[in-house]
């Protein structure tokens, strides 16, 4: 072998070194004809080519792209210049790449869905109801926590998402919107209109916190007059609204128990 010769050689364990292979698989390609190293040493030691290591590359890009060996043989077999195989690789790997964006839009669309299914934080509740919201919880958990309807109210909401929050406070804004619809048209408090928004409270309560029984709206009514928060909230939305709710319940309770 002479000097120029070993110098555009490579043994096995140099070409493993080099592209990252074992030397069992070099010899495995070797043995099933995949790649056989053109020339030996003449101790007898493989050695590969410049031409063979351009065709053990291509090896290696299509085993990367998870092509099999019998499709490597195959892709192999006719002779192609360096460019056609660089071009239909590209095609592979361009194709390969659209896959992995398509399963990382699956995957993000996936834990999107899980995200929106975990209950909400206590900063959704605040971006969903404002800032005074968690005081507003501490205090109707000081004044009702031993009740039954808290603990009901507790328990149905414990799993709500925010999704499910956004969709109470939709209906809470269409509920006040039935009041202030009632009391622009010049409605008494003891109109069918009013009466019917009251019924409408009661029921959003009742499928969403807790039973809420035409007695215990009236006892929720009184509140809307008698604490200074709940009486703030409604007549900063129309001045004297909580008077024309309280008034509202109660008519619509009489109705439900005549």
């Amino acid at each position: 072998m002479t000097d120029g010769t070993q110098l555009t050689t490579l043994t096995v364990g140099q070409v493993a070194d080099q592209l990252d292979l074992t030397v069992r698989t070099l010899h495995h390609y070797d043995e099933i004809g995949l790649l056989r190293p053109s020339e030996r040493s003449p101790a007898g030691y493989r050695l590969y080519t410049v031409d063979d290591l351009a065709r053990l590359q291509h090896v290696v890009v299509y085993r990367r792209l998870g092509f099999t060996l019998d499709e490597v043989a195959l892709l192999l077999e006719h002779p192609e210049s360096v460019a056609q195989h660089l071009r239909r690789q590209r095609a592979a790997v361009m194709s390969r790449l659209d896959e992995m964006r398509d399963l990382v839009v699956a995957i993000d669309r996936a834990l999107e869905r899980e995200m929106n299914n975990q209950p909400a934080t206590p900063d959704d509740m605040k971006e969903l109801f404002g800032e005074k919201f968690e005081d507003g919880q501490q205090e109707a958990e000081q004044r009702w926590g031993e009740t039954e309807p808290w603990k009901q109210s507790q328990e149905r909401t414990k799993h709500y998402t925010k999704a499910d929050w956004a969709e109470v406070k939709a209906e809470t804004d269409a509920l006040h919107k039935a009041f202030t619809d009632a009391m622009d048209s010049g409605e008494p408090s003891t109109s069918e209109a009013a009466m019917d928004a009251a019924e409408m409270h009661r029921q959003h309560i009742t499928s969403r916190f807790y039973d809420c029984s035409p007695a215990f709206h009236r006892n929720l009514a009184d509140l809307y007059t008698s604490d200074p928060r709940y009486e703030a909230s409604y007549d900063e939305i129309r001045p004297g609204m909580s008077r024309y709710v309280r008034d509202a319940i109660y008519a619509n309770a009489d109705r439900q128990e005549a």
